[in-house]
Formats: C-alpha cells, sequence, structure tokens
C-alpha cells in the first residue's frame, strides 16, 4: 500500500529522467567489456563525468554505475570526497586501492607492491619499513600509477567510481588528473561526479581533464514538472491532484533527492495530494533540509542528537564507536541512536562488511554539522582527536580534527602535528605537511623546540614554495642555542632554496658566514666550506673564482677522504680542476680519490651536486664510460628513494650529454626528451629544463635537424634569459652554436666574445667543457680568417694543456677547417689520430669526412674515398643524418659510388678487438700487438680506435673498463 509506513528505496525515482547519462554507463561499460583473453582493443571512453549541484541524483548514478557494472562481472573500486577530509592526503586514493591490498596477506603485498613498498606504503596508509625515505611527490605519483595499472590488469576490467570529487583532497585530484589518460590503454573505465562550482582552486589539472577530454562532463538538470509528478503519485497515489504536484516542483526545485525525500514523508502521514494538504506539504519541504531538518532530528532526543554531531565531525567513514565515544553516550544508547537516525532517514549503513555509517546525503550532513555551536564544534573535535588517536588511526586521522581546534600552546597537539607532518612528507604531500606544521607553530611550539620545528617547515615547503623557505629558515637560525648538526642542516637547505630561487651569490655566501662561525667544530666547518666551494662553483658572477680555486688545491691536498665532507671537497676539487683546464690526470686522480668512500647521490642533508660534476668530469677526460657507471648507481639510489621529480630528470638528461660526448646520437636524444618530459610535469624543475634543452638542441644540431632545434628554442625562450647558476653545456654558447647553423654568423659572434670574456675572467680554459673558441673561429672565419686561426690555435694549446684526446681532435679540426688550404691537410690528420684514440665517435665522424672533402678538393680522390667511406659509416652509426648526407654528396661530387655499411652496428668487442684492448691495457705498444693479430700498426690503431668508441673509454681507463665489459661470445 501506497500509505504503509516503510523504508523504501529511492533509488529508482532518483534516476527519473536520466536516460541520456545511463546510455552513456551502458555505452561506456558495453566499451570495456569488448576484450579479447583481457586485452582490450583501443577504445574512446576511459573517462566518464556527470556534473550538477547538490540533490540531482549524481551519488544515484554512481550507484547505478556500480550495479551494472557487477552485472557484467566488473572488479569495481570506489571512492568519495568529503567536506571534512578534504585535508587528509591521498583519502580518496586509500579508499580505491586499501580494500584490494587488504584482502591479501602481508607477504602477498609487500610482494605486489615490490620495489614501490616503501615510496607508496604512507600515502595507501600502511606500514612503512623505510621510515627515513622521502619520496617526492613525482615519485609517490609514478608509484601509484604502477600500483593502479597493476590491480587494473590483475582484475580487469576495472571500474573506478569516484563520487563528490569536488570534496577529494588536492593529493587524490592531481594524482587522478595525471592517471586518468592511460585509462584508454587499459581495461579501465573511470567514472567520476562532482559539483563545478565547488571544485577548489588547487584542482586545476583534474578540471582541464574533464574538460578537455573527448568525453565532456554530462551536465545533470534539475527534473521538470512531470518527473516530480511521477514521483510523488508513485508515493501517495495515482489520485495526487495537478495543483498539488506543481507545488511539490515548486518547493524542492525539481532536486531528485529533495523530491524523493518530500514524497516518503507525504507517504508517511498518508496525504492525498489535494490543494488542502498544500500547508502541511511545504512544512513537510522545508524539514527535508535546512531548519526543518534540524527541527526533525532536535525532536529525537539529547543522546540521538549529540550522536548524529558526532558522526558529523567524523565525516564520511563513520564508526559507530568513535562516534559514540566523542558524544559520551553509551553503548546502549548509541545504537538506539544510530536505528532512530536510520529511520528519520538521517544515516544510513555505510558499503561494506565494516558496520560503519554514513550521512544519507551529503546535504544533511552539512546541515548536521552546522548545527553544531562553534563552542561545542571545538571541543567535539578535540574529543575526536584524542578518540581518533587512541583508536590507532594514526596522527594524520588526528590532525584533522586538530586544525579546528584553538591553540593553547599543547606540547601533545605540536607533537600530533609534527608526527603528521613526517607522515605526510614520506606520503609525497608536502601541501599537507605545511598545513599541519603551519598550525603547530602557531600553538605555539616550547623554545627549545622552534628551531626544530620551522626546519621541519621549511622541508615542506621546499618543492612548492622555496621562497616561504627561505622565510623559515632564516628565523630558524635567528632562535637561540640551535644545535650544531641542526644548524648545519638548516643553513644547508637555505643554501639549496636560495639557488633554486636563482639566488647562488646569497646561497654561497650564507655556507661561507657560517664555515666561520664554526671554527670551534672542524667536521662542521669542513662541511660548509664544502657548500661555499659549491655554490661559487655554481654562480655565474664570482668575483674572484682564481682565489677560490687556490683556496680549494690547499686545501684538498691535505685531505685524505676519510669522511663524506672530505670526499665531497675532493670530488669539488676534481670539477674545478677540469673546468680550469688542468691536467686531465690531475682530474681523474681527484675524481676516483672521492669516491672510493662513496659518493651518494641521496646522502641526508647533501645536494648531489657534487656527484653528478664528479661522474661528468669522467666524460669530459674521455672516460665516459666510467661516467655512466656512476650515472647508473646514482639514479638508481635516486628511484629506490622515490626521488622521480627534479633529480631523475636532471640525471636522465646528463645521461643523455654523456651518450651525446660519445656519438650516441639517438639514444643520446631519447634520454634527453626523457629528461625534458620528467622536468616539464614537475613543478619548479627550471634548473632541469635548461641542462636538457641545451643539450637536446646540441644533440637535434648534431643530426642536422636545424629548424627542430629552433623550435625547441622558441618554445623555452631558450637564449632570452642567462640563468645566474652555471649550466652546462654553457646556454650562451649553445644558442651561438643554433645561429652559426642558421648561417646568423654576427649574431654568434656577439655572444661568443661574451663568453669568452667571461670565461677568462673566470679562468675556465678548458675547450672540452665550454667550445665558444672553436665556434667563433668558425663564427669569423668568412671575414676575418687570421683572427679565426688564432682563435683556433689557441684552442688547441689549451686542449693540449688539458690533455683529453677528444677535445685536442676536436679543436686541431676546427683549426684545419678555418685554415684551408693545402696546409689544412696534415692538421686533419692529426686531429684524426687524436680522435681516433678518444670515445668521441661523432667528432671523429666530422673530422673523416671533412678531411674526405679537403683531399677530394685537392684532386687525393683514393685516400679522399677512404675518409669519405668511414666517415659515413660513422654518421650512420652516431645516428648524425646530416653528416652521412654530407658524406654521400662529397663522394658523388667526386665521382665516387657510396657503398653499403661494411659493418653492422654493435657495442660488442669482435674476438680481435678483444685480444688487442687486452694487450693494449697491458701496456705492450702497438708494433707488438700487431704481430701477434698479423696486423698493420695502422690496422691495430682503427682496431683500438674502435674498441675506444665501443666501451666509451680512452687508453687510461681501458685495463679498468674492461674489468667489466663483457667479453664476445665463442
Amino acid at each position: 500500500m501506497a500509505h504503509e509506513l516503510r523504508q523504501p528505496d529511492p533509488e529508482s525515482h532518483l534516476l527519473l529522467e536520466r536516460h541520456r547519462e545511463l546510455r552513456a554507463i551502458d555505452a561506456a561499460l558495453a566499451d570495456l567489456s569488448d576484450t579479447g583473453e583481457g586485452v582490450p582493443r583501443p577504445r574512446h571512453t576511459g573517462l566518464l563525468t556527470f556534473t550538477g549541484s547538490a540533490g540531482l541524483g549524481k551519488t544515484a548514478l554512481m550507484t547505478e554505475a556500480r550495479a551494472r557494472a557487477v552485472a557484467h562481472g566488473f572488479t569495481v573500486f570506489s571512492g568519495k570526497g568529503g567536506e571534512k577530509e578534504q585535508e587528509l592526503a591521498f583519502h580518496v586514493v586509500r579508499q580505491l586501492v586499501q580494500p584490494a591490498l587488504a584482502a591479501m596477506e602481508e607477504t602477498e603485498r609487500r610482494a605486489f607492491l615490490g620495489s614501490w613498498y616503501d615510496i607508496v606504503s604512507a600515502a595507501l596508509g600502511l606500514e612503512a619499513t623505510g621510515t627515513a625515505r622521502v619520496p617526492d611527490p613525482t615519485g609517490v605519483r609514478d608509484g601509484l600509477d604502477w600500483v593502479m595499472t597493476r590491480l587494473t590488469v590483475m582484475k580487469a576490467p576495472v571500474i573506478l567510481l569516484l563520487d563528490d570529487m569536488h570534496w577529494a583532497d588536492v593529493e587524490s585530484l592531481n594524482w587522478l588528473a595525471s592517471f586518468a589518460p592511460r585509462a584508454e590503454d587499459l581495461p579501465l573505465l573511470i567514472v567520476a561526479a562532482y559539483r563545478p562550482d565547488e571544485l577548489p582552486r588547487e584542482a586545476g589539472a583534474f578540471r582541464t581533464l574533464v574538460e578537455r577530454h573527448r568525453n565532456r562532463p554530462y551536465s545533470l538538470a534539475p527534473l521538470t514538472s512531470a518527473g516530480v509528478a511521477r514521483i510523488v503519485r508513485d508515493e501517495v497515489g495515482e489520485s495526487a491532484e495537478d495543483e498539488f504536484c506543481a507545488e511539490c516542483w515548486s518547493a524542492t526545485g525539481g532536486s531528485p533527492f529533495e523530491a524523493v525525500e518530500l514524497a516518503i514523508r507525504l507517504g508517511e502521514r498518508r496525504m492525498k495530494g489535494t490543494r488542502d494538504e498544500l500547508s502541511a506539504m511545504r512544512d513537510l519541504a522545508s524539514a527535508v533540509k535546512g531548519p526543518g531538518l534540524l527541527d526533525r532530528l532536535h525532536r529525537l532526543g539529547t543522546s540521538t542528537v549529540r550522536f548524529a554531531w558526532a558522526a558529523a565531525v567524523l565525516g564520511t567513514s563513520i564508526s559507530p564507536e568513535l562516534a559514540a565515544s566523542i558524544a559520551v553516550v553509551g553503548r546502549e544508547e548509541a545504537v538506539d541512536a544510530a536505528e532512530r537516525l536510520r529511520t528519520a532517514r538521517i544515516l544510513k549503513d555505510a558499503p561494506g562488511q565494516g558496520g560503519g555509517l554514513e550521512f544519507v546525503h551529503p546535504l544533511i550532513a552539512t546541515a548536521v554539522y552546522r548545527d553544531i555551536s562553534a563552542s561545542l564544534r571545538v571541543g567535539l573535535h578535540n574529543a575526536a582527536a584524542e578518540a581518533v588517536h587512541a583508536a590507532g588511526f594514526g596522527p594524520t586521522a588526528a590532525s584533522r580534527h586538530l586544525l579546528e581546534v584553538p591553540c593553547e600552546g599543547r606540547p601533545e597537539a605540536v607533537a600530533c602535528l609534527r608526527e603528521a607532518a613526517r607522515e605526510y612528507l614520506c606520503a609525497g604531500a608536502p601541501e599537507a605537511a605545511r598545513r599541519v606544521l603551519t598550525r603547530a607553530l602557531q600553538e605555539p611550539p616550547l623554545p627549545e623546540d622552534r628551531a626544530a620545528l620551522l626546519h621541519e617547515l621549511a622541508c615542506s615547503t621546499f618543492l612548492i614554495e622555496p621562497a616561504a623557505t627561505v622565510s623559515h629558515l632564516r628565523a630558524a637560525l635567528a632562535e637561540p642555542g640551535v644545535d650544531p648538526d641542526l644548524r648545519a642542516s638548516i643553513v644547508y637547505r637555505l643554501t639549496q632554496a636560495l639557488a633554486h630561487l636563482d639566488r647562488v651569490a646569497e646561497a654561497a655566501a650564507v655556507a661561507a658566514d657560517e664555515a666561520q662561525q664554526q671554527a670551534a667544530n672542524p667536521r662542521i666547518r669542513l662541511r660548509m666550506q664544502a657548500d661555499h666551494f659549491v655554490w661559487s662553483a655554481f654562480r655565474t658572477d664570482e668575483p674572484d673564482s682564481a682565489a677560490r680555486s687556490r683556496k680549494l688545491a690547499r686545501l684538498a691536498e691535505r685531505l685524505t677522504g676519510r669522511g663524506l665532507e672530505e670526499r665531497y671537497i675532493l670530488g669539488l676539487r676534481a670539477w674545478d680542476a677540469m673546468m680550469r683546464g688542468e691536467p686531465r690526470q690531475t682530474v681523474l686522480e681527484y675524481a676516483e680519490e672521492s669516491l672510493r668512500g662513496g659518493l651518494s647521490w641521496t646522502a641526508e642533508n647533501r645536494g648531489f651536486e657534487v656527484p653528478v660534476s664528479v661522474a661528468v668530469a669522467f666524460a669530459y677526460c674521455d672516460q665516459p664510460r666510467r661516467a655512466e657507471e656512476q650515472f647508473t648507481k646514482g639514479l638508481a639510489e635516486c628511484e629506490t628513494k622515490g626521488w622521480r621529480g627534479s633529480h631523475l630528470a636532471l640525471g636522465q638528461t646528463l645521461f643523455g650529454y654523456i651518450r651525446y660526448r660519445r656519438g650516441c646520437l639517438t639514444e643520446a636524444e631519447e634520454l634527453v626528451r626523457e629528461g625534458l618530459r620528467t622536468a616539464d610535469r614537475v613543478e619548479g624543475a627550471v634548473p632541469a629544463q635548461w641542462f636538457a634543452i641545451g643539450i637536446l638542441i646540441q644533440t637535434l644540431l648534431a643530426r642536422g635537424r636545424t629548424e627542430e632545434a629552433r623550435q625547441l628554442a622558441d618554445v623555452y625562450h631558450y637564449g632570452d634569459v642567462v640563468p645566474n647558476a652555471v649550466i652546462y653545456p654553457d646556454p650562451r654558447t649553445v644558442y651561438a652554436e643554433l645561429l652559426l647553423a642558421e648561417g646568423r654568423n654576427s649574431e654568434a659572434e656577439h655572444l661568443l666574445s661574451e663568453v669568452g670574456e667571461w670565461l677568462d675572467s673566470r679562468s675556465w680554459r678548458n675547450p672540452a667543457w665550454c667550445p665558444w673558441q672553436l665556434n667563433l673561429a668558425s663564427a669569423v672565419a668568412p671575414t676575418a680568417p687570421d683572427r679565426a686561426i688564432r682563435l683556433a690555435q689557441d684552442a688547441v694549446k689549451r686542449a693540449r694543456d688539458f690533455g683529453a684526446a677528444s677535445a685536442i681532435g676536436q679543436a686541431l679540426h676546427t683549426e684545419a677547417e678555418v685554415t684551408g688550404g693545402p696546409a689544412s691537410l696534415d692538421l686533419y690528420t692529426e686531429a684524426i689520430e687524436h680522435l681516433e684514440r678518444s670515445p668521441a665517435s661523432y667528432e671523429l665522424a666530422r673530422a673523416l669526412v671533412g678531411h674526405g672533402a679537403a683531399l677530394s678538393r685537392h684532386g687525393r680522390l683514393q685516400e679522399a674515398a677512404d675518409r669519405l667511406y668511414q666517415g659515413q659509416e660513422g654518421a650512420v652509426h652516431c645516428g648524425a643524418e646530416a653528416l652521412a648526407t654530407r658524406a654521400r654528396a662529397e663522394l658523388s661530387a667526386a665521382g665516387l659510388r657510396p657503398l653499403p655499411l661494411r659493418y653492422g652496428q654493435t657495442d660488442t668487442l669482435t674476438a680481435p678487438e678483444r685480444k688487442a684492448a687486452e694487450m693494449t691495457a697491458q701496456g705492450l705498444p702497438a708494433g707488438v700487438v700487431a704481430k701477434a693479430l698479423s696486423l698493420t700498426e695502422q690496422g691495430v690503431t682503427r682496431l683500438l680506435s674502435s674498441v675506444y668508441r665501443k666501451i666509451g673509454t680512452d687508453a687510461a681507463g681501458l685495463a679498468r673498463a674492461l674489468e667489466t665489459f663483457p667479453r664476445p661470445r665463442p
């Protein structure tokens, strides 16, 4: 009977006039179900979103989507935002993933997550084993991507149902925005619902995702008058008058939620739907929400009201036991209150087996929460913080409530908030950490804890607001009686933040001042000196580089590398010696000495600038394989710690730079592009972008793709701004190379002259690091050939002083080009001789083609053909398409026919190459090696040249490289 008292199921009514939306759900599910053996075909759905104001039936659509997905046999993961849980980082993500992980045994769960366990454990609310591990936000997002991808593949097809996303935490929103594009390549459908006008300002990435997706959001409209009439008549009978139904539509505004709730109340009052009942109907309509709802709540009794208030304070996931504890009601009273609230359609049982409760609708939860007086609300949140913490839900759950409590100077509150911040940092949620630490600072902490708290707050803001980091750290340094080790950490972080803001000179000054203040503590003083040397070396406007270099050299001479501080000094000495163009043997000795005790890329309170510089120094010294070994270890360290932001971006980029210097241009381009992609998705990764753009431009130019290099420079405004930090390769020199490739020699000349003056003022004379003289010689050669020759000759001298064969060969090649005529031929020959003793395959190919072209112009066609064939082959293997084209053109111009490649590209040594390498590493002369292999000495030279290029080293590093280089297969 329509008038019988009951607890109706209103879901069908809530879906009235939602045919378009239901068809979209069915189409998306059908699209998802069209798989073969678990592998989905390419789809065009991936994401389905519903928007609308409160009460329009979004949750009903989500419930129906769940039912239909289950009917298809799909796996459903669900989560929803909560008005009071927005500050709980990854709250929605945990709802999605935790049920699946909770169903696994601990060993199974750890095996499932594998190496990602410690990176994502804090974000997912799992017990972490590496408590000191603080991954960056990018690393956590990558880990969550991996977890969700693997769950999807294991349980395919999968539906993610995400309701009330306007109340989702920012961390979950950002993760979803980055992960959602993958859905189209997985057996996965994401269905989300939200109120568009209530999305937080920080939800920009999520808003962009849904608004620019091929499936635009479905905007829900209010019910028509006919729709509301249907709902009313289903409850009170078909005799309900049209005027009565129209007034019901007017009273509810066409809201499905309000219409259904009103109809239920009408049925409970046994109304007929006549004109005489209009006044009573309006009273009932006002009781659905707002004051009428609250009047109805208060009529249920004091204990029930307090229980409802406690439930509203707890938010979306309501434990009856916790609510009873907060409301200070007994167990029987709590059971009775929960039942009364269910009957009144204020609370209902939450889905699942946990025995929890939730509000029938968010509108009701909001109204009940706002019904609590301000003073009582504070007391309830305070009680909630204590109850949640005592129940073992952790400091982050308790901290949410402490944020609603006035500051009272309680040490226990400060301790809880600091503990919550540590968890948030381990979860890759620095914004959440900043929020609770700011509140802890306001509590306030005990005076002796203030400096440590400011330091923790600064660590939380470093990635999101480095300027605030500087303010917090300066305040921490001003505190009295700071522990020396803590003070050193504060200074380190301050120098990092200043450098991040491109205030490198300030960073160097801060470290220098602290070194003077720590005269009584040799260890910390040495550490501060190292930081001073780091930032001095990397500032472009250092006033007296020579004095700093002399001081560094004197200090390094006395050190043995016993501790990390000493090894950092030794590593800096290696880098400085390389920049100054000191003999490469000096560079290599200091570099190896710095590595003997280990030089971690992820040491606590240590930057990775020095380890990276040491690794790159090997590449400049013609031992790129040694550099690659360091990068492989360092990148693995970063990934293990979950550092997948700017650290990974710079590591990938510089790894690509090493491959570029070896002549592996295709691989170099791939690595640098990956580094640039990583940098582009990390907020504040500008230095990593500078490195990546410059190296990518050089690589593109080497491959002959000048237009593409120009487009890249224009997109990133490369060349418009000169950073205050030293970047390599030098940005102005790279931009000048681009100008030269475009034929804009006069502009390049002006820029390179400025670079030369700057580098000479700093006594940085190594053409291996910055070949400005070589580029300038090429720029002025058409108009000032004598000056060009002088520039090239000086570069040759500097390269010889340094001693790296690749640098000498490259400089001699340029001297040959600008000299021209018969005199250039001997210079080309000498350049090739040096380059054959180096791992620089692209520079060798360039020199071979240049020499071949010069020989051809002088009528020495047979010799020209040999050089051009070798150069063409080398260019093809390097991926230097334009150089290979030039070689073929030179051959054709000389009347010679290009030949097919004589050998395939491989990094594996042949048996003769291995034998020649081993004998050479033993110190045997070329004649002995030639006799043993039945070759000429020239044949041995070419064999060894191939060895150096394949292994990535010169003769000095050959013995060490052979220890780990794989042997040829028998």
